[in-house]
């Protein structure tokens, strides 16, 4: 109806230059094909030619168009409560159980938004309670049920609602500055949002501003309270492979949602998602909300050490039984118990466990037990294993760890090659342009429109399409099968090459094992060791290579990890190197 009653206005957009015109709920022309709005508009005098325009009107509240821009007034944190919403639609989409988004992350964010004094207390940053109030409802109301819509406060989890009601006695801290304009029209000439100039520079010792990074570390959150199948680097990886909204989240902003001067900086991310760094931000967001206690990470759980080390044991294509070995490994070193892995957000040294880093490391661990990794001792037990295959073709093949690093290497350098061809060619341009002020509006879109137009040429010419394929979505990144002789599976395979029998026990035909350790860190901080590739082996290097690549870590992470296995497993043996190495210090 809308578009027929639009067709009398024969006028080129002044953007597109295109001529199809709808209406506005109030009555304004606008361009259905770049949605640019004119300041024309249709006398009415039936307002049944537009249906429920009183009504929608009235119930947007305080979303009334800016002067500049004609979108409605928002607030920073609301773009962030969408960004949370599409990542939670996106987990849900992926598998997640509703609860994740509909009870756990809504309040987790409903904390977040009191503790940082935004909504939902009496003393908010926003000096109009009017307008905190507006927010509060927009929480209730918007992007958490249908689409992006939360849910109302009836689903609060209870131990989440107890902590949420003690907050009275937390200083509040200081008010976003004040602007130098009104706040309507300040908003309009250097950012899009009502408080974006403001929430860029505000300060505050204690409160954790909220970044699109912290979304991320928000959602790892509520997966972990769920205690979900999904580890922070799986995470990490579907949004590397845009299955959960992150680098262009803001494109999916509602149209009157205009973002542009210093929303821009806040809500535009020119890089990857960094495991260490959201691991950070896990730490301080749970930290700032007073989480109580996560729920136990048991042995049933999918993120304890026994079960991740199963799925690390098949997308590396290792034996399944070395399983009981990692198992031996962690209750040895008691890695296992409930008190170490669950996360305790109160607690006086608050960590959580980086768990798939940790089953990666036992793993590691493990290799050198058998295999030492020494560029001897794996070969020469290659050697064997290869004689025995060749004797008894029909017995159950002996594992070669040569001939798995060969096809281990080939296929991890195939996946390598094309992860980097994708990264090479991501789009990191938005298709929704960003600008600096509304002066500079049509200048982007013209911008925008030269790169997309160039881009064609160069396809054309190319014969290729610069877009990457969407890969569909996986818990697993490689594929191994049995019937394949150039990516032959290796689970079904024995360990009997490198173990022998001691009465009932099994041993390993090593005796020997080198510590990862060799070099202690000397300053004063977080770090274990530190990891220099010239000091240790090849096949060391590769093991840890492989492991860092499928975790999208950096290899000196894993190298810390394996550190902390050995100072629990060798604890003799790791206060004489320590020994050691201070002594040789001294003497310098």
């Amino acid at each position: 109806m809308e578009l027929e009653e639009a067709k009398e206005l024969k006028e080129r957009c002044s953007q597109c230059d295109a001529i199809s015109w709808g209406l506005t709920e109030e009555g304004k022309y606008y361009c259905t094909s770049c949605h640019n709005v004119t300041e024309r508009s249709k006398e009415v005098i039936n307002t049944d030619i537009i249906p429920n325009t009183k009504i929608k009107y009235i119930s947007r509240g305080l979303k009334r168009k800016s002067k500049f821009e004609k979108g409605w007034d928002w607030y920073v944190c609301e773009g962030f409560q969408h960004i949370l919403c599409q990542q939670a639609e996106a987990l849900k989409t992926l598998g997640v159980a509703p609860e994740v988004k509909n009870e756990v992350l809504h309040n987790f964010w409903k904390r977040y938004l009191q503790k940082s004094k935004q909504a939902y207390c009496a003393n908010p940053v926003y000096t109009s309670r009017r307008k905190a109030q507006v927010l509060e409802d927009r929480v209730h109301h918007s992007d958490w049920t249908n689409g992006p819509e939360l849910l109302s406060d009836a689903n609060c989890t209870s131990c989440l609602e107890s902590g949420a009601e003690s907050q009275s006695d937390v200083p509040a801290p200081k008010p976003f500055p004040a602007p130098k304009a009104p706040q309507s029209e300040a908003a309009s000439v250097c950012s899009g949002s009502v408080d974006g100039i403001e929430y860029s520079e505000w300060k505050e010792k204690g409160v954790v501003k909220m970044t699109v990074p912290g979304t991320l570390a928000l959602c790892y959150l509520s997966l972990l309270w769920q205690r979900e199948t999904v580890t922070l680097s799986d995470l990490l990886r579907f949004v590397e492979e845009d299955h959960i909204p992150y680098i262009k989240a803001f494109q999916s902003f509602p149209e009157e949602m205009k973002l542009y001067g210093r929303d821009k900086g806040i809500f535009a991310i020119e890089s990857w998602p960094d495991y260490e760094e959201i691991y950070k931000h896990t730490i301080e967001i749970a930290t700032f909300l007073d989480l109580p206690r996560f729920p136990d990470i048991t042995e049933d759980c999918f993120l304890h050490p026994n079960v991740l080390c199963v799925k690390y044991l098949m997308e590396a294509n290792l034996p399944d039984e070395m399983h009981g070995l990692t198992h031996q490994v962690t209750k040895m070193t008691g890695m296992g118990d409930v008190d170490s892995l669950t996360f305790d957000p109160i607690a006086k040294a608050a960590r959580t466990v980086k768990y798939d880093v940790q089953a990666a490391a036992l793993i590691v661990v493990v290799l050198k037990l058998l295999f030492l990794l020494d560029d001897k001792a794996e070969w020469s037990l290659s050697d064997l294993a290869e004689v025995h295959n060749e004797k008894n073709k029909t017995d159950k093949p002996w594992f070669n760890f040569r001939t798995w690093y060969q096809v281990m290497k080939k296929s991890v350098d195939e996946k390598k090659l094309k992860w980097e061809e994708a990264r090479a060619k991501y789009m990191w341009k938005s298709k929704k342009p960003l600008y600096f002020s509304h002066i500079d509006k049509s200048v982007a879109y013209k911008r925008r429109e030269m790169v997309v137009n160039l881009q064609k040429q160069f396809s054309a010419l190319a014969n290729s399409t610069p877009t990457v394929e969407k890969k569909s979505p996986s818990s697993f990144q490689f594929r191994w099968a049995k019937d394949d002789p150039a990516r032959p599976c290796f689970h079904g395979h024995s360990l009997q090459g490198v173990l022998l029998k001691k009465g009932p026990a099994l041993v390993t035909k090593n005796s020997l094992y080198w510590l990862s350790t060799q070099k202690f860190c000397r300053s004063y901080c977080k770090h274990v060791t530190t990891y220099e590739e010239s000091n240790f082996s090849l096949s060391y290097q590769f093991i840890l290579n492989l492991f860092s690549f499928l975790l999208r870590i950096k290899a000196a992470l894993l190298h810390d990890e394996v550190s902390l296995i050995e100072k629990k497993l060798f604890k003799k043996k790791y206060s004489e190197a320590k020994k050691n190495s201070r002594s040789r210090k001294v003497k310098r």
